[in-house]
């Protein structure tokens, strides 16, 4: 069974956004159900990601390694941000090309000092929960993790595998790659999007919308 993990990784609530617009884009349920379908096959799972929510990121790494049969996860673009923690949750390889990187999660908060306080603290648990990802796949403390986060660290495929987030470099696959989503859509995108979709009497802008962003995000394939 493939699984694509590309563009956007983002809630379920908000996948038929992406989709409505033709962005590349996958959420938790459609992972789901295609571990569903998969009835104990092996998994094939096709990683080019800029990443997205991390909480959405979460659920398909739980999801792939509690799949009972086979997984074998190929890194065929970039393995980043959440997609970095969904590539650590079985045996993988990546492509010579491939980019991986790995950061301190990040959230929007409002409200007083205390709040912007409480705010610190909910992500810095974020970042070590995110690093117990990472440990368990490469060995290394929490502290190394966290530091390289911190940095935000980008690497190469070789890279990678030198530092055991990847397993192996993959040879003569003849992998065809194709270029992803620039990342998540604002808030204020989002929320604009719903209102409209949710006006009948905005149908028309709403297609003006659709075609406008078409033009905009034109994708070019690109074959090794």
């Amino acid at each position: 069974m493939k699984i694509d993990i590309k563009g956007s990784i983002v809630t379920n609530d908000d996948k038929w956004i992406y989709d409505w617009l033709d962005m590349e884009a996958v959420c938790p349920r459609d992972v789901l159900r295609a571990i569903e379908n998969a009835n104990g096959d092996k998994l094939e799972i096709y990683i080019n990601s800029p990443g997205g929510d991390i909480f959405a990121g979460s659920e398909i790494y739980a999801a792939l390694q509690a799949y009972t049969g086979e997984v074998s996860i190929h890194v065929v673009g970039s393995a980043c941000s959440a997609a970095s923690v969904i590539a650590c949750a079985g045996h993988s390889d990546m492509v010579r090309t491939g980019l991986f990187m790995y950061h301190n999660v990040s959230g929007g908060f409002k409200g007083d000092y205390h709040a912007m306080d409480k705010g610190s603290e909910i992500l810095q648990t974020a970042n070590r929960a995110i690093a117990a990802a990472y440990r368990e796949k490469t060995g290394k403390t929490e502290k190394e993790l966290l530091e390289a986060m911190d940095a935000e660290t980008w690497i190469t495929a070789e890279e990678a595998v030198e530092l055991g987030f990847i397993d192996e470099i993959a040879e003569n696959k003849n992998l065809r790659l194709a270029a992803s989503a620039p990342g998540l859509l604002p808030d204020a995108v989002l929320s604009k999007v719903r209102t409209i979709a949710n006006n009948p009497q905005s149908k028309e802008k709403a297609d003006i919308l659709k075609a406008r962003h078409k033009l905009l995000n034109l994708k070019v394939e690109v074959k090794p």
